[in-house]
């Protein structure tokens, strides 16, 4: 029985997880996605991040994705040679449908070496999330810890049609 539910815990952990081989090949996939119509939330964290651990800890994310299965949520794990699945897994999220996470090929932390573009977009610091509408940024919020009621707010607004 224990050895099942080990199997069943590693399968739930490896849901909703994609692999690639390289940086060029993941913002393909990821440019791919954000293109649709449909709003797509990318997301920037690590495993060891202490403010992206908090994000999990409250269940805001799993909440967050479970009210929205319209919304397309990618988590990106970045600075870390492990994706994190596990961590995911642990606070509910991987199974989703809208849900995928990637690991980005550059795992270095040390500065002159780390990932700090992406799309063509600057990632300074994590977490950092991004909120897409019809392949453009609608949103970008690049220091610390997100505020759920923010996000919602920005996600209604995205929806919303823009007058300029």
């Amino acid at each position: 029985m224990k050895r099942y539910l080990a199997i069943l815990a590693l399968l739930a952990s490896l849901a909703g997880a994609a692999e690639v081989t390289s940086a060029p090949e993941l913002e393909s996939q990821v440019s791919a996605v954000v293109a649709g119509s449909q709003l797509t939330i990318v997301h920037f964290w690590a495993p060891w991040c202490t403010n992206c651990n908090s994000e999990l800890k409250n269940g805001e994310w799993t909440k967050f994705v479970a009210a929205h299965p319209d919304i397309k949520v990618i988590f990106i794990t970045t600075w870390n040679d492990k994706q994190g699945s596990d961590l995911l897994a642990k606070y509910g999220l991987g199974t989703q449908a809208n849900f995928t996470s990637y690991l980005h090929p550059n795992h270095s932390k040390k500065r002159e070496d780390k990932m700090s573009t992406f799309m063509g977009l600057p990632v300074t610091w994590i977490p950092s999330t991004w909120i897409f509408k019809d392949g453009k940024l609608r949103y970008a919020l690049n220091y610390g810890e997100i505020h759920f009621d923010m996000l919602q707010q920005l996600v209604d607004d995205s929806t919303n049609a823009w007058k300029h």
